[in-house]
């Protein structure tokens, strides 16, 4: 058997926004705790603040968000810290956050904890494929616990195979694990290619915690944008679109990089553990 890893774990206290790395994790069925606790959102119309909206919000890469208390499960989710691209940070709690927000990002931006049912997240058309080619919207949290803000499942998941394989093809060799913004970066050893598609179907075992992986991520401009510490990369998308695709059913077939999970049991994972693909 092979002996895998987990290299580095992170959450993402608000949606689209840098998260945070850690050194270990509790796991409940909504992924990580205190992963995309937040987001925001655009009350008039009901679309959640992500990136993949790449004219209204492809700026919230550049911004940063931390817990300012770790959470704690039975806790609550505390507030969070931002920073934005100019520097200036403000707390949560804060009385001039709306006029920040709105500043930033438009007015009726409000930061939110729970998804409200009808809320949309908002793409660019050709994201998906197939019958799907011209929408540009679908429902937040798709196959996610209800109430959350994730794009589709609660675990993201991208092996150092995938990374590797990625680098040797790309043209200056360097490529982020940060561009796709994973919950675990499981290091793979020596093993080359796109690995953890063949995962599929089958349960990864990693400390007290079992995740059942579902699908191959299907990859958007999101990964191609600019942050602050990335420089834009237009080339990349391209580059997974030659290398890995991948035919998702009635989303059609679209280029693939890592894999989604959900959550079998929950528990804690920590960096270093072993992982057993079961």
């Amino acid at each position: 058997m092979a002996d895998y890893s987990v290299s580095t774990l992170w959450r993402y206290p608000v949606k689209s926004m840098a998260g945070e790395e850690l050194a270990r994790a509790d796991v409940t069925s909504a992924g990580i705790y205190g992963d995309r606790a937040y987001a925001l959102v655009d009350r008039a119309n009901k679309r959640v603040g992500s990136a993949k909206s790449v004219r209204k919000f492809g700026e919230l890469l550049k911004w940063s968000a931390q817990f300012k208390t770790p959470p704690k499960l039975g806790g609550g989710i505390p507030g969070v810290r931002f920073s934005g691209p100019d520097g200036v940070a403000i707390d949560s709690e804060s009385r001039e956050l709306a006029s920040m927000l709105a500043a930033s990002f438009g007015p009726d931006i409000a930061l939110e904890t729970i998804a409200g049912d009808g809320l949309m997240l908002e793409f660019a058309a050709g994201t998906l494929g197939g019958k799907h080619i011209d929408t540009t919207e679908v429902p937040v949290a798709g196959a996610a616990p209800r109430g959350t803000f994730f794009d589709f499942a609660a675990i993201h998941i991208v092996t150092t195979s995938t990374l590797r394989h990625l680098q040797k093809a790309h043209d200056n060799g360097g490529i982020s694990v940060q561009r796709f913004r994973p919950n675990l970066l499981i290091d793979s050893g020596s093993e080359d290619g796109f690995i953890e598609d063949r995962w599929v179907g089958r349960t990864l075992a990693i400390g007290t915690a079992s995740l059942r992986i579902m699908m191959p991520c299907p990859r958007c401009v999101m990964a191609t944008l600019a942050r602050p510490d990335l420089a834009a990369d237009p080339t990349l998308l391209r580059l997974i679109a030659q290398m890995n695709m991948h035919d998702l059913g009635e989303i059609g077939r679209l280029p693939c990089a890592g894999v989604y999970a959900e959550v079998v049991t929950a528990g804690r994972v920590a960096r270093g553990d072993r992982v057993r693909v079961e």
